[in-house]
């Protein structure tokens, strides 16, 4: 079902909401975004969110979107291709964070929906934001019986960088915040990052660090610790790797009556506790404060263009393609 969803940059935005026996689901053409996600059992809309598209342009927490060509930070916005130097705009600290002043998570896109899936195309123009070549972007949100999965389609005319994402902030409860949220983590080592959030090559394994989510733990146990990676975020706002290759289970979390588990095929993901949010009232006359929400933000290593050392890089060759996967399945607890 498409609906009128409000005005975007004085474009028309439109709301697709698809449906099955346990899901509704719903995204909007401005920006690809997820707009909810609704447990049809118990009621509760899984992911933070707004009723208008004009309330998505007004915020800039990125609540939802597809991210691009880069997620997360590139230090000192700039970086080097084939011996190019490119700099693109800055835009959080000194570095340019999520693809640029307006990235993929504020244009608008073409929209066609399949029975159980919606299809979102736009070509993001050589030089936008800063990046080489024509980029041809394909970002689809199926609904699968028991939960979501998000396929990034790319295809570029030069070589350059993407590194796609989805910035959804889930609170399996529709609560105030998700410090009693269970959190399991696949991974045993997390990049530390700088005062300014920018990521660094220095990987540290997470035990006996505040860190340790390989087993189920509160997000909120040791988020109040002394520990100078949780006071320059606020929080956890950090990068773990997950080994492997392919679609892998990367992360779970439990609410008080929903389980979610996060599957993707990108080399790791950024946990982000909501620290810098700052009360904006969303749907369900809730408001969003820090640490209302908790993102999983599979992606590559942030700023790994710029580390010699850290592979894989987000580079996408000239005249070839490629295809990342994100899934989240809910289940009762």
């Amino acid at each position: 079902m498409k609906k009128f969803f409000g005005m975007a940059h004085g474009q028309q935005a439109s709301l697709y909401v698809l449906e099955n026996d346990t899901l509704s689901m719903a995204v909007t053409d401005y920006g690809a975004t997820l707009v909810s996600l609704v447990d049809k059992k118990t009621g509760i809309d899984v992911v933070q969110g707004y009723e208008s598209a004009e309330e998505y342009v007004a915020q800039d927490v990125y609540t939802g979107a597809t991210i691009g060509r880069t997620a997360n930070r590139i230090e000192k916005g700039e970086f080097s291709l084939n011996g190019t130097i490119y700099h693109l705009p800055i835009n959080n600290n000194g570095n340019c964070n999520h693809g640029g002043i307006s990235g993929f998570n504020d244009k608008m896109y073409s929209a066609r929906e399949y029975g159980d899936r919606v299809e979102f195309n736009r070509i993001s123009l050589d030089g936008e934001e800063g990046y080489p070549g024509n980029l041809w972007l394909t970002v689809t949100y199926k609904l699968l019986k028991n939960g979501v999965e998000v396929q990034a389609d790319a295809h570029c005319d030069k070589d350059t960088l993407f590194s796609f994402t989805n910035h959804s902030y889930f609170n399996l409860d529709q609560s105030e915040n998700v410090l009693d949220h269970e959190v399991r983590l696949m991974s045993h080592r997390f990049a530390l990052s700088d005062a300014n959030g920018l990521a660094l090559p220095v990987f540290k394994e997470v035990a006996d660090t505040p860190f340790d989510f390989r087993s189920f733990k509160k997000l909120g146990r040791d988020i109040g610790q002394d520990d100078e990676q949780l006071r320059f975020g606020k929080g956890y706002d950090h990068y773990f790797a997950v080994d492997g290759e392919g679609m892998r289970l990367m992360a779970q979390c439990q609410g008080k009556q929903l389980c979610l588990f996060v599957y993707s095929d990108l080399p790791g993901f950024h946990l982000y506790t909501g620290n810098w949010l700052r009360g904006l009232s969303g749907k369900h006359g809730m408001r969003y404060p820090a640490y209302s929400a908790v993102c999983f933000e599979a992606s590559y290593m942030p700023n790994a263009i710029n580390y010699p050392d850290i592979e894989p890089k987000p580079i996408l060759r000239k005249d070839t393609s490629v295809s990342c996967r994100i899934k989240w399945i809910l289940q009762a607890k």
